[in-house]
């Protein structure tokens, strides 16, 4: 199973998107890694996942919410996450 996850940056207000094949193992190195990215702008929490039973429709998935269409998506997803952690 692959997981495509959105993470939010509450300090930041910043998103992450990426897609693993372990959710937890991910969400843990991305708050506790020496480099990268998601360094800077940690605390991240999980915003949203969904679950493929192929990578290269995980992969997809991802790559589609890179895209412009993809952003604006993801700019409600978080707007609606924001909302039920109110």
């Amino acid at each position: 199973m692959f997981s495509v996850y959105i993470l939010y940056s509450f300090s930041h207000n910043k998103t992450y998107v990426g897609y693993t094949n372990n959710l937890q193992r991910r969400i843990f190195e991305h708050n506790h890694a020496e480099k990268g990215f998601t360094q800077k702008c940690r605390p991240w929490v999980l915003a949203y996942a969904e679950t493929f039973d192929d990578k290269t429709k995980a992969r997809r998935r991802e790559e589609y919410f890179k895209t412009g269409v993809g952003r604006v998506e993801i700019k409600k997803i978080v707007e609606n996450y924001l909302i039920s952690v109110r």
